[in-house]
């Protein structure tokens, strides 16, 4: 059925996802421009099936699709809906909308602004007689729409959701460069109206299916029928001058007024709303939920189940909330505060976790800075940099001195407390003045390193839509090529040319110059966001966790009392997150002279030269760094020997580390005691283990990492038979789970990651984390790690880990490494062993390697696969991909030519 005459119709039947019982065409009085006339709306409607089945709905959903969209848009919203009330959880009735000349409602030939397409849709709504409470939902320009019902009609509102979309444009800023074509004179009636240039090119932003393209092809038939996408498209408020702007500047004021709950989903893969988009949406709404998808792009509701997304928190935020405000009110504790109580599986009750009590933070990152401003002690030294063949020395007074001048100087560029400011600085004085200076005038540090790779980097910077960035060379060059936000201040002074080429404002010799004798502002409140940290990416995009300033000070102070720190300690740091803690401790600081982002390029003599330098007391390295350390051991003098032998405290975290690696280390530094201490980006001190402690606890399958540390606290959820933590949190020894956490220390979420912050605090009270690694706390309340919780291996007799199995592999002589894979379909997978055996090339191994393996491990093995390489992560360059691995395994099994993993 093909479409061509102006008026309202059904959809054709059979366009796939879209129920035809659920088409309705509505007659609703124009409005404003539109007035004295009656317009043909066709709509998406479950308020009739609900009433068939006598579901009565808490509320509606009205969803408004944008252009050149139509409300098939949201057909899973419509859907997924239906079958959730039908099962008997949450009913919203649903109504989609043809926008008027859009979609398959009627073409009336008028030109509708942003104002008219407002007035339409409280005409329908009021039609349509929904009373509320109404949620919004709306996509690309349908967010503007959608919004400024919202905000003309607040008491009727609860919450508002919306997709790839914006609210404002700055004046004199360019429009994104799809819309510039778009609009361009010449180019605006043919590219929207008389070609399908522009649907076309707008459907082509997602892989989508051939029938789904055409379905969204359907109302658009003919130049009559596609008036209304240039209608949109000429509509665009670009500059103050254009009709729409008024408008859409008071739905945009009105939305900072606006304190419904809000959900703000992001494909950032969108070559129309950006990052800045994102930005001055969550400003506006700054109580918002936020999720960004990575990977996907401007067709969100098409690349990703946004429905569950969108209806599971209405569940939590809307009807919870609802149910959970009288029973607060009346004094009740809710569920799952403190004083409930869980049923183990004995039927004992166990106390629900408790977070740690909330102590008083004393002081801020930089009391020790403020308190030895006056010593002229060494504080940080710079082993990459020499004068006069030393290393470069900054004392405390120096230290502070120039950190005050920089946080003048960027509070006198207009960094305000809030902003982001992005760090592309390789430790050392530098980067540990400009740090300091960010925290102390409240500016957000985003702290993204080299080893996330240049895509994973670029991923980071620009969804962590920084206000300045304060790099090196090589980092301001990727940033000018990669099109990354945020006003640029050089580390280092630049000559003219470079300056310019850069796009540098200002170098930090320029803002500490500009900040001298200046006043520094208030410091920030101890809950205010300090820093966001990106992960290694070795389990998926980098995530940035975000830290407020109170949870980095009780780092600082946990830290300092579980490892005895003092003035006199001294720190050798060859592992970023920790390289800048020196100043924090009051201790002086030195990291070796390597690339921190590719940690196997730290040698033993480089440690030694370090620790010579500062005198330091504790070494703190990464398992790789660790590798790479014992194997250049030789190279070490006897002087470099005699200053480890002053060492007295080394650790090792960020991978697990194995035994015979700390023994070797310690050999290095024979005085000292060796830790290996657990932890994530998430929560950068969990748990600790000695080599001794380690050594006395052998017999358990996994890698021992002690006991939590100061108040710290950890429980383990049991996995079930498809390998998903379902089990009540419990300190129980002997049962296998995902890790779960709570600690001071602990961070405050993950930035624009709604669903990852849901998930990570699944079923738990406030402050406390699932991990994503599984494991078991034995008789003694100490931790051991069995790996993570995606890499269980799901059998038919039960869930399997993948260390034991790893660790029963390493002890035949002819492997260096080993990693445990399943393949095949949940519940029934096999499991796979994949080595590093000095093979040159991928594939079976040998029998006798393959005996020797299965006769290592109780544990049975469909195969043994070798391989040259094992492939980890950039930053550790020891957590081994094993979902990569496992995909691997699967398709040389099935027949495939052998390549690299």
């Amino acid at each position: 059925m093909k479409v061509t005459a102006p008026g309202a119709t059904l959809p054709p039947v059979g366009l796939p996802g879209l129920d035809p019982a659920l088409s309705r065409l509505v007659a609703a009085d124009g409005v404003a421009a539109d007035a004295r006339t009656t317009r043909t709306w066709h709509v998406l409607d479950t308020g009739d099936a609900l009433a068939e089945h006598g579901i009565v709905p808490v509320g509606t959903i009205v969803a408004v699709h944008g252009n050149p969209t139509w409300s098939y848009l949201w057909r899973a919203l419509v859907s997924t809906s239906l079958q959730r009330a039908e099962a008997g959880r949450t009913a919203w009735r649903v109504v989609a909308v043809d926008q008027l000349e859009m979609g398959f409602s009627e073409r009336s030939g008028l030109r509708r602004t942003l104002a008219q397409r407002i007035a339409d849709l409280g005409a329908l709504i009021d039609e349509l007689g929904i009373p509320g409470p109404v949620v919004t939902i709306g996509h690309d320009w349908g967010g503007p729409v959608s919004l400024g019902w919202a905000v003309e009609n607040r008491d009727r509102l609860a919450a508002v959701v919306a997709l790839n979309t914006a609210v404002h444009h700055p004046d004199g800023a360019p429009l994104p460069f799809a819309l510039r074509v778009g609009t361009a004179r010449g180019l605006l009636a043919a590219g929207t109206t008389g070609t399908t240039a522009f649907l076309d090119t707008t459907l082509a932003l997602a892989d989508l299916d051939p029938a789904v393209r055409s379905a969204f092809r359907a109302p658009y038939a003919t130049v009559a029928r596609r008036r209304g996408i240039g209608g949109f498209v000429a509509d665009i408020p670009a500059t103050s001058a254009d009709e729409s702007t008024p408008a859409l500047r008071r739905m945009s004021a009105g939305l900072r007024r606006l304190d419904v709950p809000a959900l703000l989903l992001r494909g950032p893969k969108d070559p129309v709303f950006g990052e800045g988009h994102l930005d001055d949406l969550t400003d506006r709404l700054p109580h918002a939920d936020v999720h960004r998808f990575e990977g996907a792009g401007h067709l969100i509701a098409e690349e990703r189940p946004y429905a569950d997304v969108v209806l599971d928190w209405l569940d939590e935020k809307v009807v919870d909330a609802e149910i959970r405000r009288p029973t607060q009110d009346s004094g009740a504790i809710p569920p799952g505060d403190a004083g409930s109580t869980l049923a183990t599986d004995d039927g004992a009750a166990e106390p629900a976790p408790t977070a740690p009590a909330a102590e008083a933070v004393t002081g801020s990152l930089w009391d020790a800075l403020d308190a030895r401003r006056d010593d002229d002690d060494t504080a940080v030294i710079d082993m990459s940099t020499s004068r006069d063949g030393e290393p470069l020395r900054v004392s405390w007074r120096q230290l502070a001195t120039r950190v005050d001048e920089i946080a003048a100087g960027l509070d006198a560029f207009g960094v305000r407390a809030g902003d982001r400011v992005s760090l592309l600085v390789q430790p050392g004085p530098t980067l540990t003045a400009a740090l300091y200076a960010c925290l102390r005038i409240g500016a957000v540090v985003v702290v993204a390193d080299r080893g996330l790779g240049i895509r994973g980097l670029s991923r980071a910077v620009r969804g962590a839509v920084p206000d300045v960035v304060i790099g090196e060379v090589a980092g301001l060059a990727a940033a000018r090529a990669l099109g990354w936000p945020g006003r640029r201040i050089s580390a280092a002074s630049l000559p003219a040319a470079g300056t310019r080429a850069l796009g540098i404002e200002a170098s930090l010799s320029d803002l500490a110059c500009a900040g001298r004798g200046r006043a520094l502002p208030a410091p920030p409140a101890p809950d205010a966001d300090a820093a966001v940290l990106f992960t290694s990416g070795s389990t998926g995009p980098a995530k940035g966790v975000v830290y407020t300033h109170a949870q980095l000070t009780a780092l600082r102070d946990t830290l300092a009392a579980h490892f005895g720190v003092t003035a006199d300690t001294g720190l050798v740091t060859g592992f970023a997150p920790f390289a800048l803690l020196g100043p924090a401790l009051g201790t002086r600081s030195a990291t070796p002279d390597m690339d921190v982002s590719a940690p196997r390029t730290l040698t033993a003599a480089a440690v030694a030269a370090a620790v010579r330098a500062s005198d330091a007391r504790m070494v703190f390295l990464s398992p790789a760094a660790v590798a790479n350390v014992v194997a250049t051991a030789s190279d070490l003098t006897a002087d470099d020997r005699a200053a480890l032998e002053r060492v007295e405290t080394f650790l090792s975290t960020g991978a697990p580390v194995g035994i015979d690696l700390l023994r070797r280390a310690q050999r290095l530094m024979p005085n000292a005691v060796a830790h290996t201490p657990y932890g994530m980006t998430e929560c950068l001190l969990v748990a600790d283990v000695t080599l001794p402690e380690i050594e006395q606890a052998a017999g358990d399958r996994g890698v021992c990492v002690g006991r939590p540390l100061g108040t710290g606290q950890v429980r383990i959820s049991a996995i079930d038979a498809g390998g998903r933590a379902s089990g009540e949190p419990t300190t129980d020894a002997g049962v296998t789970g995902e890790i779960v956490i709570s600690a001071p220390h602990l961070k405050r979420g993950y930035f624009r990651l709604y669903l990852t912050d849901r998930e990570a605090r699944r079923g738990l009270p406030d402050r406390w984390h699932r991990t994503g690694d599984v494991g078991h706390l034995d008789a003694d309340g100490r931790l051991w790690v069995e790996g993570r919780l995606p890499h269980v291996i799901t059998t038919a007799e039960g869930p399997v880990t993948p260390v034991g199995i790893e660790q029963d592999a390493e002890t035949v002589d002819a492997v260096a490494r080993a990693a445990a894979v399943g393949i095949g379909p949940v519940g029934r997978q096999v499991v796979v062993a994949v080595v590093e055996a000095g093979a040159r090339r991928p594939g079976l191994a040998s029998p006798a390697l393959t005996e020797a393996i299965r006769a290592a491990t109780p544990q049975r093995l469909a195969a043994v696969l070798v391989v040259p390489t094992l492939p980890t992560d950039i930053r550790h360059n020891s957590k081994i991909d094993r979902a990569r691995v496992a995909a691997w395994a699967e398709r040389l099994l099935a027949g495939e030519k052998p390549t690299a993993p």
